[in-house]
């Protein structure tokens, strides 16, 4: 045991919590989307990705499951993530992080 009380194996360490909220992460996943809407070319490449079109895009904005969509597509295309990181003024792995706390039910959800 290690002296904090929890079993190590090898190298392996506890995960760190980001200690990003639930709020910073939406912030955050609406600047990667006004990146996307910023460049008509993005975006019509995130729709036909998604599946979604116009009017449904419109009707989802700023839905949960659209964030999680955005920061998905965002972190899969390595030029989009640096774009969002400078407009958001954050690293690029903080994307990540916002995408891996929206990707978390929140509490009280079902």
């Amino acid at each position: 045991m290690s002296l904090s009380g929890q079993r190590r194996i090898g190298a392996f360490k506890p995960a760190k919590s980001s200690g990003m909220t639930r709020e910073t992460a939406e912030a955050l996943a609406a600047t990667a989307f006004a990146a996307l809407t910023e460049d008509s070319t993005r975006l019509g490449r995130f729709m036909r990705e998604t599946g979604i079109g116009p009017d449904e895009l419109r009707a989802v904005a700023g839905s949960p499951d659209l964030l999680v969509a955005v920061l998905e597509y965002v972190v899969a295309d390595e030029s989009l993530l640096l774009v969002v990181a400078i407009q958001a003024n954050v690293k690029p792995d903080v994307v990540g992080q916002a995408l891996a706390v929206l990707q978390t039910p929140a509490l009280g959800s079902a």
